[in-house]
């Protein structure tokens, strides 16, 4: 799909500097030179509106058409393409992960936790400690619940999460995954509308949210009730959050603009106007202050969340200044500090903190939590609310000690070198079955296991398609492939950071999203530039329809894997396709 980049300011021609006064532009520097060779392209003929918000494509009607519909109802679809596509998708999705969802009828891996401390959250307020033989008590419908609070090292809001279900469904594997499952299903659909709003296409936003249905990771994590799928669920909405800002400033930008020249010049065309781009006032921006809100929340769920709070802020600098730079400032970045650094900085940091703090309020109403009486047992200032703040300050600094001095192996473990090839998958629950056993027949024996693996035909393509990405932004200057690439970032490289601690393949659910938002910008370019000849687009469309039916067919092939579905002892081994992933 063909993207024409942002011109910058001191590359419009000097015939659409502006109005009179705003002085000739400074002439083109050395590295804009170098990036025309790479193919960079800057058009000053599309004008400032439609490198501001450039436009979707008006509904061509064919699918009404197709379907031997009216007018109005060929109309009325095309205007609603953009809602009923994502939610067809959503509808897939979660119809994928709700089946049989409370199988395997078993404590998974760390659900053993999790699903344990939503329920004491919702019936303590705090977490316990539990019985050794818990998880067999709760599967029978003996629920154990005790008194004495538990050292846990992960903030509640996954937690409360995960008993949303708990509540609605009970304390048994259906009820302790339901929430996971919703939000998988959820982020299907924000994908979709993601993708839409990145490329101005309905199809391949689409086409990104059918990727990731179909992903192995997402779709186990999805099924099982961990704390990875809730935060990367809050740092996909936020980043959705702030792309509404970006094209809501946007337009007020075009607005301004149209105010000060009504008549868009002899041309018809809108112009840059400094004094529009360095000193308009955006005022209140609902959109960032949600984004603000999820953030925070995504740090309440994991603390890994603030790596998304910190790269999502540089990214605002960002585009706040290229906004200012397109509507005419001089210089951008000197503008966005003087009107826009203060009120992103309120709307995000501080809403995210606030947002953090109330997310312990179980904690703080209640006297048994874990370290909740420290502040008045050491050095009581005789404030309540003072000693309170004390030890819930306490807490942190022990479950900070614990995170980073967590370097015991695990069999499991694997380094953030191997994620993006999926060379180590987590295995969250496996059974051996004998011939004879239940339904085994197989002389060799049966197996069940639910396996946290990425489809590979997607995980692997995707690494080709984030070369693509990385050249996209640095050498056309394309701001949607530098949005991807944040949020590739935020979720992988702080692990980096801590190669010598226990860390999982399953972390990088956080980054699926993204890859698959990747993977369908690089599939827009196979699929040709608008205006290409009809056999270029056919050869697109085929290239692109016999990868998503590859990696359809993988998921399928895995699919016994990631549901626990008891399967011949050869054929498990058929799809061990490499050592390490056994």
């Amino acid at each position: 799909m063909r993207h024409e980049p942002e011109l910058p300011g001191y590359l419009v021609p000097r015939h659409a500097a502006g109005p009179p006064g705003t002085g000739p532009p400074p002439p083109e520097r050395d590295w804009v030179r170098g990036l025309r060779r790479h193919g960079y392209r800057a058009r000053a003929d599309r004008g400032v509106r439609d490198r501001l918000v450039p436009p979707y494509p008006p509904p061509a009607g064919r699918l009404g058409r197709y379907f031997g519909l009216g007018p109005t109802a060929t109309l009325l679809l095309s205007r609603w393409a953009g809602w009923i596509g994502p939610l067809l998708v959503g509808l897939f999705a979660g119809a994928l992960r709700f089946v049989n969802l409370g199988s395997p009828h078993a404590v998974v891996f760390d659900e053993t936790y999790y699903a344990k401390d939503a329920w004491a959250l919702l019936q303590r307020g705090h977490e316990i400690s539990w019985p050794d033989d818990a998880n067999e008590r709760i599967l029978s419908g003996d629920i154990p619940l005790g008194d004495t609070a538990s050292y846990v090292v992960h903030p509640p809001v996954g937690k409360w999460v995960i008993a949303l279900g708990e509540w609605a469904f009970g304390m048994e594997p259906f009820g302790w995954r339901f929430m996971t499952a919703l939000l998988g299903a959820l982020s299907v659909v924000m994908v979709c509308r993601i993708g839409r709003r990145l490329f101005r296409s309905t199809a391949l936003g689409c086409l990104a949210g059918v990727l990731l249905a179909l992903d192995g990771l997402h779709f186990v994590m999805s099924r099982t009730a961990l704390l990875d799928l809730v935060l990367m669920f809050w740092v996909l909405a936020a980043f959705g959050a702030l792309l509404v800002d970006r094209d809501r400033t946007r337009a007020r930008f075009v607005t301004a603009l149209e105010a000060a020249q009504p008549a868009g010049g002899a041309d018809g065309v809108l112009r840059p106007v400094r004094e529009v781009g360095e000193r308009l006032t955006l005022g209140l921006r609902p959109w960032r202050l949600a984004a603000g809100l999820l953030l925070g929340l995504a740090c309440a769920t994991k603390w890994s969340g603030l790596y998304a709070l910190a790269a999502f802020g540089i990214l605002i600098v960002l585009w706040d200044a290229a906004a200012r730079r397109t509507a005419g400032a001089r210089r951008p970045y000197r503008a966005m500090l003087r009107r826009d650094a203060v009120p992103a900085f309120v709307s995000t940091v501080p809403v995210a903190a606030v947002t953090y703090l109330a997310s312990w309020a179980g904690w703080f109403a209640t006297a048994g939590g874990y370290y909740r009486q420290w502040g008045a047992e050491n050095g009581s200032t005789g404030n309540g609310a003072v000693d309170a703040l004390r030890s819930w300050w306490h807490y942190h600094r022990e479950a900070y000690s614990f995170h980073v001095g967590l370097t015991d192996s695990h069999a499991y473990d694997s380094n953030p070198w191997s994620w993006l090839v999926s060379s180590r998958p987590v295995s969250f629950h496996y059974q051996s079955i004998q011939v004879g056993q239940g339904d085994c027949e197989a002389e060799e024996g049966c197996a069940r296991e639910v396996l946290a693996l990425g489809t590979p035909v997607l995980w692997w393509a995707a690494c080709l398609a984030l070369v693509y990405v990385a050249y996209r932004w640095l050498l056309r200057r394309d701001w949607r492939a530098g949005a991807v690439l944040c949020g590739v970032a935020c979720g992988y490289l702080p692990w980096f950071l801590y190669q010598e601690r226990t860390i999982f393949y399953f972390y990088s659910v956080v980054l699926v999203p993204f890859l698959c938002l990747a993977v369908a910008m690089a599939l827009g370019a196979v699929l040709g530039p608008p205006g290409c000849s009809e056999r270029r687009r056919a050869a697109g469309i085929v290239a692109t329809g016999v990868f998503v039916l590859a990696v359809a067919w993988n998921f399928v092939y895995f699919y016994p894997l990631y549901t626990g579905i008891e399967i011949p002892m050869d054929a498990w081994r058929a799809r061990m396709w490499l050592d390490t992933w056994v």
